[in-house]
């Protein structure tokens, strides 16, 4: 009774925390694509983050509400498809896994290469993903059922007899394809990633870029090593279950018991957990997504302030200052000026007070009643002459 409680509690706090990170990486990762930055690995960890959040929104949900009771109550349609769904979405994450190794790979052997690539490619890599993951799980659609015991209807995965060859080699089978096979390629690529990383480079530009290389390595890596270790019980609990359920049906004593209750909640809790890990070590690895992060943060919290507005009050008192000089009295005045004058003019810009003298020269050039004789500036009246 402690256990419907905890777990659908944990399974709820993982939910809302795993929805809220993967949809805070979903967006940053689409805004860096609109913006141009389009690249294949982005795009393998915007599947990845999508990936965790269906498993978050459309599995978790279901499998506390399971949990929370003695029997299966979510009907028959769920019973058909929750498993099934739950590992086409695991088996997406581990070949977008698989993808990602490759392409870091490649990206690590020439980091100074510029590699363009299509949105049709990309597509075309994220379908065949997707449709090999739906394709490798339709068995446990088609075997999963309903099934009336004492406590109630329970939802198990049963094998008919003319499937029972079959069911045996799948169950096998498929943890090879779909965990051992894609992780194996994707160490072996980190590998070969790892020894072109540790080649250094005399020149400061590719140094910046190798150091670079090694943490997107170290990102992508870290992604991978977390898959392999939280979703390795799973796999223990899976093996155990087939291998018990195989010698049931043979009509055997199976010789084991069933999964203890504590190893089969923590496999399932450390799985759905995957999907939370996941987006926080893409934010804590990456220095390009937590700036990405740090630019959305502020964004949605930061309201743009409108500008001040003057505040009244009493001005400060102006004097009468003259006006600029103009450009051809910028410079040196002719020589009928004395040099007390031009002094005097130095002062009075300087301090603002407009001379007596200086203020009666510029209210004749304003006027036009200055005489030739006294004209400080002779040739503005010869060239407009000229004109007439």
């Amino acid at each position: 009774s402690e256990l419907r409680v905890l777990v659908p509690a944990i399974l709820g706090v993982i939910c809302v925390l795993g929805v809220a990170c993967n949809l805070t990486a979903m967006v940053i990762l689409f805004s860096n694509a609109h913006r141009g930055k389009l690249s294949l690995i982005n795009s393998l960890i915007f599947n990845l983050m999508f990936a965790d959040g269906l498993v978050l929104m459309f599995t978790v949900p279901f499998r506390a509400a399971s949990y929370s009771r003695a029997n299966w109550s979510l009907g028959w349609v769920v019973c058909k498809t929750a498993d099934w769904f739950l590992q086409s979405c695991m088996v997406a994450k581990s070949l977008t896994v698989a993808f990602m190794a490759k392409a870091c790979s490649r990206y690590v052997s020439n980091p100074t290469r510029q590699v363009s690539i299509h949105l049709g490619s990309i597509l075309v890599v994220l379908f065949f993903i997707w449709l090999s993951a739906c394709s490798v799980t339709i068995p446990l659609w088609l075997f999963a059922k309903l099934q009336r015991e004492v406590r109630g209807l329970v939802c198990v995965l049963m094998f008919p007899p003319e499937a029972k060859e079959f069911m045996s080699v799948y169950v096998k089978a498929y943890p090879l394809g779909v965990y051992c096979a894609p992780l194996s390629v994707a160490l072996m690529y980190f590998w070969k990633a790892y020894g072109h990383c540790q080649r250094r480079s005399s020149k400061s530009q590719n140094l910046r870029t190798q150091i670079r290389s090694r943490r997107l390595t170290l990102m992508l890596f870290s992604l991978t090593l977390a898959m392999a270790i939280l979703w390795l019980p799973q796999w223990v609990v899976w093996l155990w279950e087939r291998h018990l359920a195989e010698k049931e049906t043979e009509g055997a004593q199976p010789l084991t018991s069933s999964p203890p209750l504590f190893l089969a909640l923590s496999a399932q809790l450390l799985t759905f957990s995957l999907s939370l890990v996941n987006p926080l070590i893409v934010l804590f690895l990456s220095e390009e997504f937590r700036e990405s992060y740090r630019g959305l943060w502020r964004r949605l919290t930061l309201r743009k302030q409108p500008p001040p507005k003057p505040k009244p009050g009493p001005h400060n008192p102006t004097s009468l200052q003259s006006p600029c000089p103009r450009p051809e009295t910028s410079g040196q005045l002719p020589g009928e000026r004395a040099g007390g004058e031009k002094e005097a003019d130095r002062v009075s810009l300087k301090d603002g007070v407009v001379l007596p003298d200086v203020e009666q020269f510029w209210q004749d050039r304003e006027t036009g009643s200055h005489t030739d004789e006294n004209d400080p500036v002779p040739w503005e009246n010869q060239a407009q002459e000229e004109k007439k």
